[in-house]
């Protein structure tokens, strides 16, 4: 599988780039509506963090920890836990959001209309809406498949391209195995290589080197 066409932010560099796809995607929700103001801090999270959508959608008022340094406690595959960094803007989101009146029993921090945790299909549902609205202003956001999945590879990226060791991006994802995060190494060559070909590349002269007679005869008389 071709890696930068399986993960469409990161896929194709075009006039409008990852960075104003993510913006367009993050403007989408209505924030004058209590789902618009849900929908878009649970993308900031997820685009932020990295966070799979089964973790995002579990995660609970009190999983989140505001102070001074902002983090979300994640239950992750095999009941593994770990502890994820926010970004002060993330934070001042989330810590907005928490300002509104919990809604259900359960406390969860995204849920849906009844008070129960989103599907996964719900979020992927809400997404795929978001993106609609947002290909309006980012016309290249059409011809993408936006998963949630997709939100996770993009945090990936923003780690890698900001030079974070891939065994530090395996712990902040989650992954059993280091393994798992050379996909992302293979995406950011793959994109790379199409950034190069629309270069102007410098003029070279290759040449053959030709050893002159007195290394040549020093080499027959070895």
């Amino acid at each position: 599988m071709d890696c930068a066409s399986a993960y469409p932010p990161y896929g194709r560099n075009d006039d409008q780039g990852p960075r104003q796809e993510i913006d367009a995607l993050l403007a989408a929700p209505d924030q004058r509506t209590w789902s618009g103001r849900r929908d878009h801090a649970w993308l900031l999270l997820a685009v932020q963090t990295g966070l799979r959508v089964s973790e995002w959608t579990a995660l609970t008022r009190a999983d989140t920890q505001l102070g001074p340094s902002p983090s979300v406690h994640v239950l992750g595959k095999g009941r593994k836990e770990r502890c994820t960094p926010l970004t002060k803007e993330t934070a001042s989101v989330l810590r907005a959001w928490l300002s509104e009146p919990a809604d259900g029993p359960n406390q969860v921090l995204f849920p849906n209309r009844r008070g129960g945790r989103l599907s996964n299909d719900g979020a992927q549902y809400l997404l795929a809406q978001h993106v609609a609205s947002a290909s309006n202003s980012c016309p290249s956001l059409r011809s993408k498949r936006v998963s949630p999945h997709v939100l996770r590879h993009t945090a990936a990226m923003e780690l890698l391209q900001a030079g974070v060791d891939p065994t530090v991006i395996a712990l902040w994802l989650g992954h059993e195995s280091v393994e798992t995060t050379h996909i992302y190494l293979e995406a950011d060559l793959a994109m790379k290589e199409q950034i190069l070909a629309k270069t102007n590349p410098h003029e070279g002269c290759p040449t053959v080197y030709q050893p002159d007679d007195a290394l040549l005869a020093f080499l027959k008389g070895l």
